[in-house]
């Protein structure tokens, strides 16, 4: 079988936050200029009408318009969101999925939540191809709606020291992607990896959780530590080791491009110093939408795909590396080609 990525969908609300606005709104002074160590500008912000459902369902119909299938025809619905805010309240019961079931029309779909941080679509991803391959399913949608900004503003309310763990969250944007899996009778498009590794060992380094001083919700991250030597030499590790099985390299193996999650553009070139150091290689050219999207946790590769899409920069037959990196840790190769994704303009 061939999975492939058969169509994409992207909403991103219309409001937009400046990092230095929000730097500005601290009851510190930064001594360091937060927009340049991460390369994030600005990012996206919900409206407070908009739930995460709300969200969800805008990628998903927009995936859908550029799709062969209609709702009906849906198999399976995985939504992998982190936020789950409806209303007011964070929401478990129904689930997400059987929300965007019923709002869509996808009678047919089996549905469930999967929850795996940032990592979340892409450990979507991982499930779907399975079930589409074992003949459970015949196609799926996997889908996140992040409404991430709620961290932002309590760590705007709460860091009261430079040293304090809350300050990753005035990274993040909100962002809602979709993606439908199928089988393809092409051969020149499809994933070709997908392969997940969690290690538990530094799993308490980022959390999102309930305030600790307040209400609402937080991301309290050990950043030092979690960005440590030992951290960053995850990938390359499990990289070798992936390449190693299918007799190449990450320089041989044809890649366009790769796309990192979408914390920061320092961390994104630290990374690369380790990958040239550990695999003796030089890693393909990366893509980012860090600048004016923030990260956009469990989104935020999609939201890479899609706009670089929009902009001309991959095209049917590119291939390319999608590499989480996730509270866990969970780290991967999710290797795919392109075929012929259509996405609005």
């Amino acid at each position: 079988m061939n999975i492939r990525f058969e169509s994409l969908g992207l909403y991103l609300p219309s409001r937009t936050e400046s990092t230095a606005d929000i730097v500005s709104r601290l009851k510190i002074e930064t001594p360091f200029d937060l927009s340049k160590i991460t390369g994030i500008h600005s990012r996206h912000v919900a409206d407070e009408s908009e739930s995460t459902l709300d969200l969800a369902l805008n990628a998903a119909r927009d995936c859908l318009q550029h799709s062969k299938y209609t709702a009906e025809e849906l198999d399976c619905i995985i939504s992998c969101s982190i936020s789950r805010r409806l209303g007011e309240r964070y929401h478990f019961e129904p689930t997400i999925s059987l929300l965007l079931k019923n709002e869509l029309g996808a009678q047919q779909a089996l549905t469930f939540d999967l929850s795996n941080a940032c990592a979340g679509m892409l450990t979507g991803v991982y499930v779907l191809e399975s079930l589409i391959k074992s003949g459970a399913v015949t196609n799926g949608m996997v889908i996140s709606g992040e409404r991430n900004y709620a961290g932002s503003e309590t760590a705007e309310r709460e860091i009261d020291s430079i040293f304090h763990e809350q300050f990753a969250s005035l990274t993040v944007g909100d962002a809602a992607t979709a993606v439908i899996l199928d089988d393809s009778a092409e051969e020149n498009e499809g994933l070709d990896i997908v392969e997940m590794m969690t290690c538990a060992e530094p799993a308490l380094l980022c959390l999102g959780m309930p305030s600790l001083e307040t209400t609402g919700v937080a991301l309290y991250t050990k950043n030092i530590k979690l960005h440590a030597a030992n951290n960053l030499q995850l990938w390359p590790y499990m990289a070798n080791k992936v390449f190693k099985q299918r007799g190449v390299q990450l320089d041989t193996a044809g890649y366009n491009f790769l796309i990192p999650h979408q914390i920061g553009l320092r961390f994104s070139q630290k990374s690369v110093e380790v990958i040239k150091a550990m695999l003796h290689v030089e890693p393909p050219e990366m893509l980012h939408c860090v600048e004016d999207c923030g990260n956009t946790s469990s989104t935020s590769h999609f939201v890479v795909l899609y706009q670089a899409l929009q902009k001309g920069l991959v095209k049917k037959g590119d291939k390319l590396l999608l590499v989480p990196a996730a509270s866990g840790v969970v780290t991967g190769c999710v290797s795919v080609t392109l075929g012929d994704l259509e996405v609005s303009a």
